[in-house]
């Protein structure tokens, strides 16, 4: 479906939008892909990897999601846009709230906005389990930051705009995740590895998974949805034993905003929620004019969902597909070893 189309990707300099641009040249013959940040060292390594003269279709254009008409200018003819840039640590965000608001909530209002303007065909917002039952900023720009792209299905009219929402949850070794800062200290010599809880439990994503997971979700989408995968939960302690065995752990506390455990859908969603065999949507809870055209029980692709029970929730530590430490090894030799 990307064949002969436009793509534009906001935060497409990061660590998703290399591999998200990799995927679509490797698979598909786009006509255009527009990366879009406001990054300009990392627009040039980009530019520099991908040779431009290779792969004549992209372009980059510098620019930041707070800055509407700047986007407005980059959806020119665009065909469906992934939306990434977001402000993304967790500590970070704590103690820059203004910051965090401004890119992942006025951000996000502004790619809705240019995106309709535009009459872009789809738009997918891309989101994390920390958006659901938030305990710190990050995570609830990016729950209201889910209900802004939600709710535009009710703003499109007579255009042809849809938009849904991805979220999954930690990806395996991009940047500011706990395995290349664990991987940089036992490099480093460290003789301990530290730990925040040793009941800590996160879900676990390949950067591949989930760039293949948002690619499929663009064939399924009607519009409303927010997709989640089925996808292990891991021990960060069993992480660590798997990186290295013989180091010893400190324990340093939880860091601000941080949670013991994550989860993905939450009781209170259960009632809108669809399992289909290989992830699950949330409904909009909102009833959009044409609803009754949205049957989100089967999708584009002719995929089956069914009802949750009413108690049903995804949360990374009672997730019944657990990563052991052979099995955590073994994906880090996969992803890591050269």
């Amino acid at each position: 479906m990307f064949n002969d189309k436009t793509i534009l990707i906001t935060g497409g300099t990061g660590t998703f939008g290399h591999s998200f641009v990799k995927t679509l040249l490797d698979l598909y013959i786009p006509k255009k892909i527009i990366i879009f940040s406001r990054d300009e060292q990392k627009h040039y390594d980009m530019e520099q990897y991908l040779s431009k003269k290779k792969y004549p279709m992209l372009r980059f254009f510098i620019g930041d999601v707070r800055d509407f008409e700047r986007l407005q200018l980059a959806m020119h003819g665009v065909d469906y846009v992934i939306h990434a840039a977001a402000m993304k640590h967790v500590p970070a965000a704590e103690y820059n709230p203004m910051e965090c608001i401004k890119t992942n909530i006025y951000g996000a209002q502004n790619v809705i906005q240019a995106a309709l303007a535009a009459n872009v065909e789809k738009v997918i917002a891309l989101s994390t389990d920390k958006a659901a039952a938030p305990n710190n900023l990050y995570g609830a720009t990016k729950l209201a930051s889910d209900k802004l792209f939600v709710a535009a299905n009710n703003m499109s009219g007579w255009k042809k705009t849809s938009f849904s929402v991805v979220r999954y949850g930690n990806v395996v070794g991009s940047r500011g995740s706990v395995v290349p800062f664990f991987m940089k200290l036992i490099k480093e010599g460290v003789e301990t590895l530290p730990i925040t809880d040793n009941r800590m439990t996160r879900f676990w994503i390949t950067l591949q998974q989930g760039v293949d997971f948002v690619l499929k979700n663009f064939e399924r989408m009607s519009g409303g949805e927010i997709y989640i995968p089925k996808i292990p939960s891991v021990k960060i302690i069993d992480l660590a034993n798997a990186l290295a065995p013989n180091l010893s752990h400190t324990l340093i506390g939880i860091r601000p905003g941080e949670k013991i455990h994550e989860a993905m859908i939450t009781k209170d969603d259960s009632h809108l929620t669809l399992e289909f065999s290989d992830h699950f949507i949330i409904k909009p809870t909102i009833v959009f004019p044409d609803s009754n055209q949205r049957n989100f029980a089967l999708n584009n692709l002719g995929e089956t969902g069914t009802k949750v029970s009413e108690d049903f929730e995804y949360d990374s530590s009672t997730n019944p597909h657990f990563l052991d430490i052979q099995a955590i090894t073994e994906l880090n030799n996969k992803l890591f070893t050269k």
